[in-house]
């Protein structure tokens, strides 16, 4: 199989616009500088033992408004500090600070499409040798127009993967540590050359886990479906919020439970959900129709639903959103 395949692959799925990553302002080292000032060495800690994590943080741009609105900005602040904690290491900020870092970092790109952030830390050190204690830490943001991760016009085609969800009892799945992404590379590369646009993985004991970047909702007989925290999934802020507006706004029962491989070949609807997926909803599993390969009525609303939400139509979840441009001076 080629690059060239991937390549024609991705970019066919319409993942993001052309992006001059020159003229983008980002912050590290403690400051906000050009995205070509900011560099690591080829020896640094991070990128030779994948000893990172990070975040995705989406923001969406409301012309008519002349706004920004930063998704859920607290709350991947918040499960970025858990996620270096389990990596030994600390934010140099507060939540609080970082909130007012980002807002700032977007103001000074004054971005008028939807982005993507992405705050990382990692180790800094440029030497030899695998652990996590006595090494210096760094933190950076990295702010990106964005538009879509996926193509799901059509509904995707979703195919179980070979590779299994990493189990919590080798490195842990719940931190969004930056060298356990391998384990969704492999998949997803894996299912992109079997003829898929996106794979599920399954839990150490078989049962389903999650997408390559995604959690995964089953619906059955108007219920409302997801894996449990138990199965290694990483608990994702966009399948919260889902769950939310699914109970509260439409009465949706929920359950988390595990999930069998068969029981997905069966379901009513399948859809993913993530940050820079927001809700996908799948056509066929393992080449198996879903439903009637359309999307179903419960994805359809939550989508619709979410997306008023993410742009500041839903007056009831505004506390979710974080404005980016209302009253602020742009530093020069």
């Amino acid at each position: 199989m080629t690059a060239g395949f991937y390549k024609d692959r991705a970019a066919a799925s319409g993942i993001g616009p052309h992006v001059n990553l020159s003229e983008i302002t980002v912050y590290a080292g403690g400051g906000f500088r050009p995205y070509d000032d900011a560099k690591v060495g080829l020896l640094t800690h991070g990128l030779q033992y994948g000893t990172g994590c990070f975040e995705g943080i989406r923001g969406y741009w409301v012309p008519d408004e002349r706004e920004l609105f930063l998704m859920q900005l607290r709350e991947h602040y918040e499960r970025l500090a858990i996620s270096a904690k389990i990596l030994m290491m600390e934010l140099p900020h507060s939540t609080e600070e970082l909130m007012q870092i980002t807002t700032e970092l977007c103001a000074r790109n004054r971005f008028e499409t939807d982005i993507y952030i992405r705050p990382c830390i990692f180790k800094a050190a440029e030497d030899v040798g695998v652990r996590l204690h006595n090494v210096p830490d760094a933190f950076a943001i990295i702010p990106i127009p964005f538009t879509r991760y996926l193509d799901a016009s059509e509904g995707l085609k979703a195919g179980t993967s070979s590779w299994r969800r990493a189990d919590d009892s080798a490195a842990p799945p719940r931190a969004k540590i930056t060298g356990l992404y391998v384990n969704s590379a492999l998949a997803k590369s894996e299912a992109v050359a079997n003829g898929f646009d996106e794979a599920i993985m399954l839990s150490h004991d078989g049962h389903v886990a999650e997408g390559s970047a995604e959690n995964v909702f089953m619906v059955k007989n108007g219920v409302l479906y997801t894996p449990d925290p138990s199965q290694n999934v990483l608990e994702g802020c966009t399948r919260r919020s889902i769950m939310q507006i699914a109970s509260s706004e439409f009465g949706i029962p929920i359950v988390e439970r595990s999930i069998d491989r068969s029981e997905l070949y069966g379901a009513d609807e399948i859809f993913f959900t993530g940050t820079a997926a927001g809700v996908l909803y799948v056509k066929s599993i393992d080449r198996r129709i879903v439903g009637d390969g359309t999307i179903g009525p419960v994805a359809k609303k939550l989508g619709e639903y979410y997306e008023r939400v993410t742009r500041g139509k839903e007056a009831k979840y505004a506390s979710w959103l974080t404005k980016t441009y209302a009253g602020r001076e742009v530093k020069a």
